[in-house]
């Protein structure tokens, strides 16, 4: 049964304007593939959105937010808007989301705040959902922050501008702060992870042209791009491929490619597939040129994607900045994670200004109720999640494939490294201070493809392969 949303905010009729997708996943519903537009209502909240006036777009989002939680059936929230009447239910839901009680927390506990205008970088990507929606949905500026966040066209920018400090603070790949922390691929500086931006949300998308191709034994000679050298994308379609017999070096080719240009490369044939992020794998099926071979949660349920970090010079010289940051983003992340704010979110995250993608792409990867190119539309709900938790084991298994495949050599002090560059300890207090649970431990074992890995014997993982460049 389509979801129904129902609130001062947003209406649907019988075609299901929200919660279905069409089979083709360019449409809310079979029904409006069929007829055309959606509903006008709803349309004219989409353009209210996209106007992009930041305050009503904050309370609006963190009402139907809280509002849902409150009242799952819609039958529900229309009882208690009937009986207690809008401005009521405005004031008792303001009552409820600790906006002003965070602001208040960040001068009190914290102090003042050492740098206020900050620069943060992002990648157009739905991983970087926690630190983006924080602008416009006003966690920043609670805190007492004047964020600027910056979009940037790759990777390598992101790495130089942090390295050169014209960014405070960044979405990062989560092994780049590593990989820049040790020197690899470019001199040493000391970065930190404060969270992890978002779990799962990758997949091996195909060109269309493949379809007949599903077994990897048939990629001999085919040519793949992943955003970075130090992503987890490389990572994972690195091991995908070598458990799938095919050597990622001498079978195939592997290409660095920015993931806003995926979609055209994969459209002019210029590569056979990619490992990527999201939306670029939903929005390939949206264009009709790929479809989804594998999410990488089949891969790894639960692995780290991407992160939001910043240098260990920042921490130490703005701790009252690093810890109004920290709040700030974790209040997202929380928000984010929680399945029955992810249309919203979609809402928040797709114009211009942001992604720049269809909201449509953008609700599927996030709801985890997807069309995947082959005609099908599947139910994923852990397709994307936004858990900020940085376990240190996370960056032990990311060493070991730096090791793997020869991105560096030699021992590695794969514990010493890992604490020394994520923020665990800050990330489990302020969860804490902010009434977020707060899970035991650093070091998790962690199942990759039914092979168990164990942080605590990483070189021995290592040597276990077959296809590695160890020597």
């Amino acid at each position: 049964m389509p979801r129904e949303i129902d609130s001062p905010l947003f209406h649907t009729d019988d075609a299901g304007y929200a919660g279905n997708i069409c089979s083709c996943g360019k449409h809310a519903s079979q029904m409006q593939m069929a007829h055309g537009d959606g509903h006008p209502a709803a349309q004219q909240h989409l353009r209210r959105i996209r106007s992009q006036d930041p305050e009503p777009l904050s309370n609006d989002v963190v009402e139907e937010s809280v509002l849902r939680a409150l009242f799952p059936q819609a039958a529900q929230r229309r009882g208690f808007l009937r009986a207690v009447g809008a401005n009521t239910a405005r004031a008792a839901i303001a009552s409820m989301f600790p906006l002003d009680a965070l602001q208040a927390m960040a001068q009190e506990k914290n102090g003042a705040i050492e740098k206020k205008d900050l620069k943060i970088g992002f990648i157009a990507l739905t991983c970087a959902a926690p630190l983006i929606m924080a602008d416009p949905l006003g966690f920043y500026r609670k805190q007492g922050l004047n964020v600027s966040l910056n979009k940037t066209a790759g990777w390598a920018l992101i790495r130089d501008k942090m390295i050169n400090k014209e960014y405070d603070a960044s979405h990062f790949l989560s092994p780049m702060p590593l990989a820049m922390s040790i020197g690899a691929g470019s001199h040493p500086v000391q970065m930190r992870i404060a969270t992890i931006q978002n779990i799962n949300g990758q997949a091996i998308t195909l060109h269309v042209k493949h379809k007949d191709k599903r077994n990897p034994g048939q990629w001999n000679g085919f040519r793949f791009a992943v955003p970075f050298e130090y992503s987890m994308h490389n990572f994972l379609l690195r091991y995908y491929l070598a458990e799938n017999g095919l050597d990622p070096d001498r079978d195939v080719q592997i290409r660095v490619t920015p993931p806003p240009e995926m979609v055209a490369n994969l459209r002019a044939g210029n590569i056979d597939g990619f490992l990527g992020p999201d939306p670029f794998n939903q929005r390939a099926v949206y264009d009709e040129v790929g479809f989804i071979h594998i999410l990488s949660k089949e891969i790894w349920d639960g692995h780290p994607c991407c992160a939001f970090g910043m240098s260990e010079d920042f921490v130490k010289q703005n701790p009252n900045t690093f810890a109004a940051l920290f709040r700030a983003v974790l209040t997202a992340a929380a928000m984010a994670r929680d399945p029955a704010n992810r249309s919203l979110v979609a809402k928040v995250i797709s114009p211009a200004a942001y992604l720049n993608q269809p909201e449509t792409v953008v609700e599927q990867v996030l709801t985890g109720r997807f069309a995947d190119g082959l005609g099908n539309v599947k139910t994923v709900p852990g397709r994307a999640d936004f858990d900020p938790v940085p376990w240190d084991s996370m960056a032990v298994w990311i060493l070991s494939q730096l090791k793997r495949w020869g991105y560096v050599k030699g021992e590695i002090d794969y514990k010493g490294i890992a604490e020394r560059v994520l923020l665990l300890t800050d990330a489990k207090k302020y969860m804490k201070e902010l009434g977020q649970p707060v899970p035991d431990g650093a070091y998790r074992k962690h199942m990759i493809m039914g092979k168990e890995f164990d942080p605590a014997k990483a070189d021995a993982y290592v040597n276990s392969f077959a296809i590695k460049r160890t020597s």
